[in-house]
C-alpha cells in the first residue's frame, strides 16, 4: 500500500510520528484481507451475515507488536508499506511490514525506512456475551494466505 504522510502525523521536528507507523501498518493489514475478500473484524448489524463465507464471526486482535524505525519520513512523503506473511500457525499470523522512503525512485533511491512484525490471533466473538476466545483459523481463510519465502523474510540474528 502506499501512503503520502499528512501534516497532523508529524512531530514538532516534521518527522512523522513513531505511533503512526502503527496505524499504517494496521491499514495495510485491513487493505491485505479486503484484497483477499475478506475483513478483519466481524461484521454487526446491517453489515454482512456474520456466518458467511467471506465475513465468519471471527476477529484478530494483536498479541504482539513492534516495530524498529531507521530513516525518518516526513510531511508530503511517499511511503510504501509491504506486508509479508511470516507465519501461519492454528490460531495465529505472524506478518512482517516493511515502510519503503522513495516508493516511486530509482532502486537506488528507495530506502527502507522502518520494519514493524505483529503477531494476530483469530477468535471466535460472541457478540452477545462480549467476549472472544481463539480459536483455528477458518479453512476458507488460511487457504487465502500464503508464509512469503523464506528468502524474501528478516529474520533476526540469534546469539
Amino acid at each position: 500500500m502506499t501512503r503520502r504522510v499528512q501534516f497532523a502525523e508529524t512531530d514538532m521536528a516534521g518527522i512523522m510520528h513513531f505511533t503512526y507507523f502503527f496505524r499504517f501498518m494496521e491499514e495495510t493489514e485491513h487493505a491485505f484481507y479486503r484484497s483477499l475478500g475478506f475483513t478483519v473484524q466481524a461484521q454487526g448489524e446491517g453489515g454482512p451475515e456474520p456466518s458467511s463465507e467471506t465475513n465468519p464471526d471471527i476477529g484478530w486482535p494483536r498479541v504482539s507488536a513492534a516495530c524498529d524505525y531507521h530513516l525518518p519520513l516526513r510531511f508530503e512523503e511517499e511511503v510504501e508499506i509491504e506486508l509479508l506473511v511470516e507465519e501461519i500457525r492454528g490460531k495465529s499470523v505472524h506478518y512482517q511490514f516493511r515502510f519503503w522512503k522513495n516508493p516511486n525512485g530509482a532502486d537506488s533511491d528507495r530506502a527502507l525506512a522502518a520494519a514493524g512484525q505483529f503477531t494476530v490471533l483469530c477468535v471466535k466473538m460472541d457478540k452477545a456475551a462480549g467476549t472472544m476466545k481463539a480459536c483455528e483459523i477458518p479453512g476458507n481463510v488460511r487457504a487465502a494466505l500464503e508464509e512469503a519465502p523464506e528468502s524474501v523474510l528478516e529474520r533476526p540474528e540469534k546469539t
